[in-house]
């Protein structure tokens, strides 16, 4: 486990980098979207996340597009450009063009984030556009990263299954806080991932409650570790008393050391670095 006697600092492992794989940058001035799920009073830059990065030895990361923002991509753009060692995932309209997606993967984007979990009601994902959207991110080996409350989630895999794209979910699913295991969307979740197309981010057990450690290791359990991956959430948005730290120990509960270098980076190098940027 690369946590040194320090607390807070992180060894990075010579052979195996660590890779954030959900972070967040926005800056105070942006516009915000009627009703958003957080309206945050401060901004947190790409120099902010840079220092915090260096700070705990993490060089790799991939900044993913935030719902208070919706398809406001812009400043996460600017980020990535100056910046090989990160990726990016936009939130986009199903409508978004080739010409445009391509733009996009020459700054560093490589996915497309479904910020579902806000939704009162699930786009049509059978619509024309949503599978002409979904045939051209399949095509650029792009993934979609699914954000949903467990419950719904058996609503969306099988048409996001069907098109063909990667998929990365969220938070460990986010499974019924009562059903847990037994929830639908963790089954589906676990059915989606033997099925050799979609990973899982081991993420967000400070929203997810007391009992998020034994998900993961239930999930681990069930499908292995070659499709989990780590992710800090940072900075926290909503709960940011969270420590960058505590979201790597925090897997010790979950993950045995053998484990490790998978999940906290080797699996995060294959899925969004292993194409060079702008590659289709």
């Amino acid at each position: 486990m690369p946590v040194s006697n320090i607390p807070g600092t992180i060894v990075q492992r010579p052979d195996a980098p660590l890779v954030d794989t959900h972070v967040h940058v926005f800056r105070k001035n942006m516009p915000l979207l009627p009703d958003p799920r957080h309206s945050p009073d401060y901004e947190f830059t790409a120099q902010q996340l840079e220092a915090t990065l260096d700070e705990h030895g993490v060089k790799f990361c991939v900044i993913a597009a935030a719902s208070p923002w919706g398809d406001c991509n812009d400043y996460m753009a600017e980020a990535l450009r100056t910046r090989p060692l990160w990726r990016g995932t936009a939130i986009l309209d199903p409508s978004t063009t080739r010409y445009e997606l391509e733009a996009l993967a020459r700054d560093g984007f490589v996915g497309v984030r479904l910020p579902f979990i806000s939704m009162k009601e699930l786009p049509d994902l059978s619509s024309f556009d949503y599978r002409k959207f979904l045939y051209r991110l399949a095509d650029m080996d792009w993934h979609v990263h699914l954000h949903l409350d467990g419950p719904r989630i058996p609503q969306v895999l099988p048409h996001l299954e069907r098109s063909g794209v990667k998929v990365v979910i969220d938070h460990i699913g986010r499974p019924d806080p009562v059903l847990r295991e037994r929830c639908a969307g963790f089954e589906a979740v676990t059915r989606s991932v033997e099925k050799g197309r979609t990973w899982v981010k081991l993420s967000g057990g400070y929203r997810l409650g007391d009992h998020a450690a034994e998900l993961a290791r239930e999930l681990c359990r069930r499908v292995g570790y070659d499709r989990m991956l780590w992710a800090s959430d940072c900075p926290f948005v909503g709960v940011e008393s969270t420590t960058y730290a505590s979201t790597i120990a925090w897997l010790d509960e979950a993950v045995p050391d053998a484990a490790m270098r998978r999940v906290l980076g080797l699996n995060a190098i294959d899925l969004y670095f292993r194409n060079p940027r702008g590659a289709a």
